[in-house]
């Protein structure tokens, strides 16, 4: 009996592990020639800056309950201290807000492409957060692709370029977070981003930018252009 309960746990342990370990859902931003203007501006977009990160609240209540509210719904195995979870909430805010980004919608794409984890790496070699594929540090960056580890770093990589995807799509989400994926056309990834931005969904004093209610694959005249 106590073997085979040894055992049970055992399995129990290497499934665990083995969960823990898996690739992250692939991201993989297919390249794509860039003028050299866009070029210039994606580079001046994600140039590094020191600052602190300093979000925009409507008020200290809000800002107040916006954190204390987000933190409750980060995962504990990878956000497990408050004042990391403060830090990294702050800086998904202020950097999507820098992007012209809802940060509720960045959240619910952290969520599909690395469910939170800052080291993930996927199949497709697309790196942390927002699982960036390293030639982007080549593209419009100093060529480091370690720095992509780097929580700063990879959220301002990763919502410069659902930006530049929005742009080129002249805002239709549906077609942009199938480029950022990779999987430009088809509706199961936009979809499940769709279903976690309204988990993250929060509401303020001011109504909040409502989510489509479900992508189809259709045409880009017919798309949800939200953003």
């Amino acid at each position: 009996m106590k073997r085979v309960l040894f055992l049970l746990l055992l399995t129990c342990a290497l499934f665990a592990a083995l969960i823990a370990s898996r690739p992250a859902r692939a991201g993989s931003q297919q390249y794509e020639a860039l003028s050299d203007s866009v070029r210039s501006a994606l580079a001046a977009a994600v140039r590094e800056d020191h600052d602190t990160p300093q979000p925009h609240f409507a008020s200290i209540s809000e800002k107040v309950d916006w954190l204390s509210t987000m933190s409750t719904r980060l995962p504990r195995r990878w956000k497990p201290e408050y004042r990391q979870r403060i830090e990294f909430l702050h800086a998904v805010r202020y950097e999507a807000q820098r992007a012209g980004l809802d940060p509720h919608l960045v959240l619910g794409l952290i969520e599909v492409e690395s469910n939170f984890r800052r080291y993930a790496v996927s199949s497709a070699g697309a790196r942390g957060y927002m699982q960036v594929m390293p030639f982007w540090t080549q593209l419009i960056g100093d060529a480091d692709s370690a720095k992509l580890f780097d929580q700063r770093t990879n959220l301002r990589y990763g919502c410069t370029i659902l930006r530049h995807y929005l742009d080129i799509e002249r805002g239709d989400l549906f077609r942009a977070l199938g480029r950022y994926n990779g999987s430009l056309g088809k509706p199961e990834y936009p979809n499940a981003v769709l279903r976690a931005w309204k988990r993250w969904q929060y509401a303020p004093q001011r109504e909040p930018q409502p989510a489509p209610e479900r992508f189809t694959e259709r045409s880009p005249e017919s798309a949800a252009k939200v953003l």
